[in-house]
């Protein structure tokens, strides 16, 4: 999901049982040298971190993929650990910062011991947290950072389990041509934001190859409040649908604010919305009927999810979102692999992580492809009353 300077990608400050939580306040990558993974002690626990916001305006995304991923080693050591030996999570808060997610993995590489880490959510941390993985041969695994950028510059060592701004650029854009049946597209784009902007492009160049026309596109900043300026502009060329490829925490206000200007066009986003109810929150009627596209819905009738939903809500107490999902997912992918590498980490583990093929997740069947990437369906969602309600399923 989400690349942005300082974004996507992943929490409410919720303390967890078993789950040694700290703020990231390591020295920077470069003040000491990470070790190298395969330096792991033949005996005790074997430690898997987490990197994510926990404090903030993204607090949301990282406190539900942590739950997802905490879920997982709980059910994990259930059934017996990994070659007899329990699984510890390690959390750190990332504040939505690059620097503090990179002290983060640092210090889960150079002190914890880490054999992986799930993190980030946000694109532009995911990149910042990358070098300290390759240097000390520890493999991250994203649950939700989309931009091409993460594993094509990220290095040998990330993965992540979600799809990326391409395939989900092109299918919204598709989605408001062909199902919208839209002709005019403006967009409101945080030009800060690497997700955003890549996005953006995406969906822009597709939409225009298959006959349709934008005919407005404005930047914002992330941080700003007042967008009346921009939404009066995109207004004036009279656009059918309005596409925010940003986050959440800015769409509320901004639909507001669009209504407000008696803007009564369709809005659609991408898997920055995601975000439970919190959107209708935010939004309120002025959200009703957005769409946008995401990893999971909670209504899907699947027996596999709606299983996953009643075991994730009993230990903590909500419904999960998609960083849920693919918080969980990514643990389990990570532990899977683990097993296979009969709990060695370093490049045995990478090895074993890239072969993931077929992998049953709560967000679809998971191949991790030759570059990483997960290729996997995408979900249109759409707010009904505050709420996602699954509206379709797209396939690569």
């Amino acid at each position: 999901m989400r690349l942005r300077p300082g974004l996507l990608c992943v929490a409410v400050t919720l303390a967890l049982l078993g789950c040694e939580r700290k703020q990231a306040s390591a020295p920077s990558p470069a003040a000491a040298p990470a070790a190298p993974a395969s330096a792991q002690p033949a005996t005790g626990p074997l430690i898997i971190g987490t990197v994510g916001a926990l404090t903030g305006p993204e607090a949301h995304f990282g406190g539900e993929s942590r739950n997802g991923a905490q879920l997982a080693v709980e059910e994990a050591n259930a059934a017996g650990g990994v070659q007899g030996r329990q699984l510890v999570l390690r959390s750190y808060d990332s504040q939505s910062k690059p620097e503090e997610a990179a002290n983060a993995m640092t210090r889960l590489v150079n002190q914890d011991g880490a054999l992986f880490v799930v993190g980030e959510n946000q694109s532009s941390l995911s990149l910042a947290m990358a070098p300290a993985a390759a240097k000390g041969q520890v493999p991250m695994i994203s649950p939700s950072s989309t931009n091409p950028r993460v594993t094509s510059e990220g290095g040998p060592y990330v993965f992540r389990v979600c799809f990326t701004d391409t395939f989900q650029g092109q299918l919204l854009a598709r989605y408001a041509r062909e199902t919208l049946k839209a002709e005019r597209v403006a967009i409101l784009v945080d030009q800060k934001s690497d997700y955003a902007v890549g996005l953006a492009k995406v969906f822009s160049t597709r939409f225009i190859a298959l006959g349709g026309k934008v005919v407005a596109e404005e930047a914002y900043a992330k941080g700003d409040t007042d967008f009346r300026a921009q939404l009066t502009r995109v207004k004036a060329p009279r656009p059918e649908v309005l596409f925010i490829p940003g986050y959440y925490s800015d769409v509320g206000p901004m639909a507001r604010q669009a209504r407000e200007l008696g803007m009564r066009v369709t809005l659609l986003g991408g898997d920055g919305w995601d975000s439970g109810d919190r959107l209708g929150q935010l939004g309120g009627t002025a959200v009703e009927g957005a769409m946008y596209s995401t990893h999971f819905a909670p209504d899907n009738p699947g027996g596999r999810v709606q299983d996953f939903i009643a075991r994730y809500k009993a230990r903590f107490g909500n419904v999960p979102d998609a960083l849920g999902a693919l918080g969980y997912d990514a643990a389990r992918v990570g532990i899977d692999a683990l097993r296979r590498s009969s709990g060695v980490g370093g490049p045995a583990l990478r090895e074993q992580i890239g072969r993931t093929r077929d992998f049953d997740g709560i967000t679809g069947k998971i191949t991790l492809g030759p570059g990483r990437d997960a290729v996997k369906p995408a979900i249109i969602v759409k707010l009904v009353k505050g709420q996602p309600v699954f509206a379709a399923e797209v396939s690569p």
